[in-house]
């Protein structure tokens, strides 16, 4: 049954970001249509026209006069948010639940008096990815302690190896969707300027067609336009804060498996009377 569970967690995770992207497109969409482009936001009640003067209702109009890139941007924006707090909930939970500069010298403590058991327990109640890595370490430690028909050599690279594994099992965990924060941070500035630019083009083309300059008409349209950039530049910038927020995140749990796979490593080939490489 806990296997069953864990298959459809898995499952789920990895259909996350499937489900979501559509549906924040379509979300964004609604937004832009529905809420920006309100007939309350301008001047006679249409759209069409100039977003009214005063009022926080002005700001909305002037949003969605900035056409439809705004609604991409949006998207972008909601997923930014979105995915933010996916990471920031999973990296909490792989942290475990105290310190983990703490938990890994508590380990090496531990192992320093050659006591595997409480070591084990202390990683059942410190939980996530630096537990997880640390206690199948300490399993294949106590399993191979015991046993005497290896030779010492061999038991080490067992229990090296069944620490790596377990270590490139968490991994892709912790790295997971941080592929799309880092996309999001490079195309939303590509996608402001793409609005800025098609919103410049619209507005002196608008000027031209009408036969006489019109700086009012021209001054708006130009607001309407960096509208995009704006946002593009908001969201890359949020999408850069996170990503960089949660790598250093990701390297500092990266920094406490390595630190305690080493401790474990080379307690167990000290006690075997094999010599390992300095750390």
């Amino acid at each position: 049954m806990a296997k069953n569970s864990s298959s459809l967690g898995d499952s789920l995770k990895t259909t996350f970001a499937a489900i979501v992207i559509p549906l924040e497109i379509v979300i964004a969409f609604l937004i832009y249509f529905y809420v920006l482009g309100d007939p309350q936001n301008f001047e006679g009640g249409d759209p069409s026209g100039h977003p009214i003067s005063e009022g926080w209702r002005s700001w909305l109009g002037v949003i969605y006069k900035g056409r439809v890139v705004v609604a991409v941007l949006i998207a972008l924006l909601i997923m930014t948010i979105t995915f933010g707090i996916e990471r920031l909930i999973t990296l909490s939970s792989a942290t475990g639940k105290g310190s983990v500069s703490k938990f890994v010298n508590k380990i090496r403590s531990l192992l320093a008096t050659n006591n595997i058991s409480q070591a084990i327990a202390e990683c059942d109640r410190q939980r996530g990815s630096v537990a997880n890595v640390v206690k199948a370490g300490l399993l294949k430690y106590s399993e191979l302690s015991k046993n005497t028909e290896l030779e010492p050599e061999k038991k080490v690279l067992l229990v090296q190896k069944d620490i790596e594994e377990t270590t490139q099992l968490e991994m892709p965990m912790l790295e997971r969707n941080l592929v799309i924060i880092a996309t999001i941070a490079s195309v939303a500035t590509l996608m402001g300027l793409l609005g800025t630019v098609t919103g410049m083009i619209a507005a002196f083309r608008a000027i031209a067609t009408s036969g006489a300059p019109d700086a009012v008409a021209l001054s708006n349209g130009i607001s309407e336009a960096l509208i995009n950039t704006a946002l593009g530049i908001g969201t890359s910038a949020l999408a850069i804060i996170l990503y960089n927020f949660f790598t250093s995140k990701i390297d500092s749990l990266t920094y406490g498996i390595d630190e305690a796979s080493y401790s474990i490593i080379q307690n167990f080939s000290a006690s075997q009377g094999v010599k390992v490489v300095s750390h």
